[in-house]
């Protein structure tokens, strides 16, 4: 098959335009629909549906486009590979992890990474969703289980719990649990338990429910949580990787909290001898052996 004619019908099917992929790929129109109309005749079949607004890919286009993407991130990778047999440290590097911890833990420390790497470029993927790494939907991932795809490298982090926090002012006013029961006076600010989210903070969410919770605030991310609870809004439930950077909220009802959960960091096998993985990872587990030092040196643990 036609390897010109199969970048083309990519680029088209990203663009799902002749006019766009055209302009991406510094040919006219004209000459775009003339190998997409040669690779329908190839493959005796039609890839899309052409419409006024622009073209929709068919079942069969939908079969090779699935292809060409697979290809494309391949070819990805094996670029990644040929740049990180240079000694420096540059280029993209796709990482991805929980909104939670990125935006909370992670994101504050990388003025660290670019100081030492100015050449790096960190594409920060925050979701909840657990990205392909074989495939390349991101270099790294940093998740709160244990990664089960196959051919990847992986190594446990640190361990986090969810616990109870709130801000001074708002236990000055609303006064302090001194027991589970007591939370039914109180307002508490969580994760929706039907939201995406790490199965222990569920868990912790749902037996706190059963304690005649009146009043409640869910958000669908940590980071909204902290803010609630940095606003005076209630009592929230968070990771306890927050009070090193946030220690204007304190600890509440301390005997309450979530089971262990597991922080691992994962890239895949090929790319073991990435300048760029390697940089953030020894970077990662720096930070983390710092974060455990002065957790420990405030008692937090």
């Amino acid at each position: 098959m036609d390897w010109d004619k199969l970048r083309i019908f990519h680029a088209v099917a990203d663009a799902g335009s002749l006019t766009h992929a055209g302009d991406a790929l510094h040919l006219s129109q004209s000459a775009v629909s003339r190998q997409i109309r040669s690779l329908e005749e190839s493959l005796d079949t039609t890839l899309f549906h052409r419409h006024a607004r622009g073209l929709i890919l068919t079942e069969q286009g939908e079969l090779l486009f699935d292809a060409t993407v697979a290809m494309a991130k391949r070819i990805d990778a094996a670029t990644a590979r040929i740049r990180d047999s240079e000694e420096e440290v540059f280029g993209e590097l796709r990482v991805t992890t929980t909104f939670g911890f990125g935006s909370l833990w992670l994101a504050p420390r990388l003025p660290k990474l670019y100081e030492e790497y100015p050449d790096l470029n960190i594409d920060l993927m925050l979701e909840e969703r657990v990205l392909d790494l074989p495939m390349r939907e991101a270099d790294v991932a940093i998740r709160m289980k244990e990664p089960s795809q196959a051919d990847l490298v992986r190594k446990r982090l640190m361990s986090v719990r969810m616990r109870l926090y709130a801000s001074p002012d708002y236990l000055n006013s609303k006064g302090i649990p001194a027991s589970m029961a007591d939370l039914s006076a109180h307002r508490l600010i969580c994760q929706n338990t039907r939201s995406a989210q790490v199965g222990a903070g569920m868990m912790l969410v749902k037996e706190l429910l059963t304690h005649n919770i009146r009043s409640t605030l869910t958000v669908n991310n940590y980071f909204g949580v902290l803010q609630g609870v940095i606003a005076g809004l209630g009592i929230g439930v968070l990771p306890d990787y927050i009070i090193e950077d946030f220690p204007q909220v304190v600890r509440v009802l301390p005997d309450v909290e979530s089971i262990e959960v597991p922080v691992f960091l994962a890239y895949p096998e090929e790319l073991r001898a990435s300048k760029r993985i390697a940089a953030f990872r020894d970077f990662v587990q720096e930070e983390i052996i710092m974060h455990r030092k002065r957790r420990r040196a405030m008692g937090a643990d």
